[in-house]
C-alpha cells in the first residue's frame, strides 16, 4: 500500500464543473500548441492522409501535489550532474571499460563504440560538446518508516534526445491560466504562489545557442552561413515539442537559422568535403539547393534506439556526423555514458566511482542520496551474484525493475515477470540488464486527458529536471574543461499508478506540472 502524505486532492467537480474544465483544456492546448499528432488508433491514416491533424497532447486537468523541498533538490543537484555526465563523456579510458563489459551481449552499444573508435583513428576534429540532459525522479517514501520525510530518487539519467522540455513548460502555463480564470473550484491549495514558472523552452535554446556560438566562424571557403541542425524521426507525432526550441532560437534574442532533417535523409542531404582537413558538415536544403549551409551543431531527436538503424547507411550516417567538425549533442560518448550500465557502476552500494568525477566530497554525496540502489547481473562480482539471486525469487523480484541499455521506454520488466522473463533469454545476455530497487511514490489523485477521454484515480508522478553543459574535451592526457552549465527547468509526467511506463508519446502517460506542497 503506498505511504499516504498528501491532503485530499484533487477538488470534486460536478458534471458542469468537469465539462467546462475539459472544454477550456482542449480549446487552450490547441491554441498554444501543447499538441500531438494523431495516432493511427484515434484517427486512420486514410482519414488524415496529409498528415495536417493534431490533437491534445496527453495531460493533466490538475496540476499535481509535489513536495516543495523534492523538487527544489532535483534542481539544485542538476549542475552537479551536468558535470559528473560531461566528465564522464571526457574520460573515455573509464568509459572504455564499462561499454567493452555490454558489448558482448548489446550489438547496439557495440556498434556505437565501432563508430567513436573509427573516428578517433581518423582523427577527432571538434573537441566541443554539448549536453542537453535530463535526470528523472520519483518522490521517495521509506515503506519501512512512512513518517520520514519524502525524498527524490533517480530513475534514469538521459543524455540523448531528452524530450517534452517545449511541452512542459506549455502545461505549465496552462495551469497557471486555468487557476487565473477561474476553471478550478476554490481549493485552499490552488495558488499561484504555488506553482513554479517553467523556463525549459527558453533555457533548453539559449544552452542550443551557446554550442552555436562557441563553434566560432564558418570554417568553409568561401564562408557559409552558419545553422543547427535538428536530426529528427520521420514521421514525428511529438513535433510540437521540437518545434518550440527552433521557433525561440529563429527569434530574438538568438536568431539562429534551424533546420529539420529525418535521420534516415542525412547522407542525401549532408557533405564533408573530403579534401577538407576541418570536415565542416555542410546541409544542403532540398528545398533550397543553391542556399547551402554549415551546421555549427547536430541536435539528435532520433538516433537512440536501434529499430531507427534500419541498415548499414544508418550507421554509416551516424559515422559521418560524429566525424564532421559541427559539435553533436550528444557525442558519441556522451550517447554512450547515458546507459543504464553507468548509472549502474555509479549507484551500486558502496560504490567508489563517484569520487572520481566529483571530486568534492559533499557534491558527491548530495548526489549520491538521490540513487536508488541499482545492482549488476554478472555472475562474477559479490553484487551480481546477489542480484541474481533477487531478480530469481517471485517472492523477492515484486520490489524490483528489469532495465536493459536501451532509451526510449517501453522496455522494462517489473515485479514478478522478471524471473521468468530471465529465464526466456540465454544466461549470457543476463549481464545486458541491471536490477534497481523499485522507488516507492506516495498516494496521489489527479484527473488526466488522453485522447479526449478523462481518466481519474490514482496516478504517480515523474519528475524530470534538464540540463544543459558545454564542455571541451581536451587533447591526450588532459581533463578537458566545462565552458558551460546550466540547470534547464522541469518535467512532470504522471501516469495511472496500474502503469509500469512513462513515456507521454508512447500512450502511457500525460505531461503535468507541479502544485507545491510543505510535507
Amino acid at each position: 500500500m503506498a505511504p499516504i502524505i498528501y491532503p485530499a486532492y484533487p477538488p470534486a467537480l460536478t458534471p458542469e464543473q468537469s465539462a467546462h474544465l475539459v472544454t477550456e483544456v482542449k480549446d487552450w492546448s490547441i491554441a498554444h500548441g501543447l499538441a500531438v499528432r494523431p495516432p493511427s488508433t484515434t484517427i486512420p491514416p486514410d482519414a488524415d492522409p496529409g498528415g495536417a491533424l493534431a490533437i491534445t497532447a496527453p495531460v493533466s486537468l490538475f496540476p499535481s501535489l509535489f513536495p516543495r523541498s523534492c523538487l527544489e533538490k532535483a534542481r539544485q543537484i542538476q549542475k552537479a550532474y551536468n558535470e559528473l555526465y560531461a566528465a564522464i563523456a571526457r574520460d573515455e579510458e573509464w568509459l572504455g571499460h564499462i561499454v567493452e563489459d555490454i558489448i558482448q551481449v548489446d550489438d547496439f552499444i557495440a556498434q556505437l563504440w565501432v563508430i567513436h573508435l573509427t573516428v578517433k583513428n581518423d582523427g577527432y576534429v571538434q573537441d566541443l560538446s554539448l549536453g542537453i540532459f535530463r535526470s528523472d525522479y520519483m518522490v521517495h517514501v521509506d515503506p519501512a518508516d512512512p513518517s520520514s520525510r519524502p525524498s527524490v530518487k533517480q530513475v534514469e539519467f538521459n543524455t540523448i534526445a531528452a524530450s517534452f522540455g517545449g511541452l512542459s513548460a506549455k502545461v505549465s502555463e496552462m495551469h497557471r491560466h486555468l487557476l487565473a480564470t477561474s476553471a478550478y473550484p476554490p481549493t485552499p491549495l490552488l495558488a499561484t504562489s504555488s506553482l513554479p514558472p517553467n523556463s525549459s523552452i527558453t533555457s533548453l535554446a539559449s544552452g542550443l545557442a551557446t554550442a552555436h556560438h562557441a563553434y566560432g566562424a564558418s570554417k568553409s571557403k568561401p564562408s557559409l552561413p552558419l545553422c543547427i541542425l535538428f536530426v529528427v524521426q520521420s514521421p514525428e507525432r511529438n513535433i510540437f515539442d521540437q518545434r518550440p526550441l527552433e521557433y525561440s532560437l529563429n527569434s530574438a534574442p538568438h536568431q539562429i537559422p534551424t533546420f529539420r532533417l529525418p535521420f534516415s535523409d542525412v547522407l542525401d542531404h549532408t557533405s564533408i568535403r573530403p579534401d577538407h582537413p576541418s570536415r565542416p558538415l555542410i546541409y544542403t536544403p532540398p528545398s533550397s539547393p543553391d542556399a547551402p549551409h554549415e551546421v555549427s551543431l547536430v541536435y539528435f531527436r532520433a538516433g537512440y534506439a536501434p529499430h531507427e538503424y534500419v541498415s548499414k547507411e544508418s550507421w554509416t550516417a551516424r559515422g559521418h556526423l560524429e566525424r564532421s567538425a559541427a559539435i553533436k549533442c550528444p557525442s558519441i560518448l556522451t550517447h554512450l555514458a547515458g546507459s543504464k550500465k553507468v548509472q549502474q557502476v555509479l549507484a551500486t552500494p558502496s560504490s567508489s566511482h563517484l569520487s572520481r568525477f566529483l571530486p568534492d566530497p559533499d557534491v558527491a554525496e548530495a548526489v549520491r542520496e538521490t540513487f536508488a540502489p541499482i545492482y549488476p547481473l554478472d555472475d562474477t562480482s559479490p553484487a551480481g551474484r546477489e542480484a541474481r539471486a533477487i531478480a530469481l525469487d517471485p517472492q523477492k523480484s515484486q520490489d524490483y525493475v528489469l532495465k536493459p541499455q536501451r532509451e526510449g521506454g517501453g522496455n522494462n520488466i517489473y515485479r514478478s515477470a522478471i524471473p521468468g522473463f530471465l529465464a526466456s533469454i540465454p544466461e549470457a545476455r543476463w549481464k545486458g540488464y541491471i536490477l534497481m530497487k523499485l522507488i516507492e511514490p506516495p498516494a496521489l489523485e489527479n484527473m488526466l486527458l488522453r485522447n479526449g477521454v478523462v481518466e481519474q484515480g490514482g496516478v504517480i508522478g515523474e519528475l524530470g529536471v534538464y540540463g544543459t553543459v558545454l564542455w571541451r574535451n581536451g587533447k591526450k592526457g588532459e581533463r578537458g574543461e566545462v565552458l558551460s552549465n546550466e540547470e534547464a527547468g522541469y518535467l512532470l509526467r504522471t501516469k495511472g499508478r496500474e502503469s509500469e511506463e512513462g513515456g507521454v508519446a508512447a500512450g502511457f502517460g500525460a505531461v503535468d506540472s507541479c502544485l507545491l506542497i510543505d510535507v
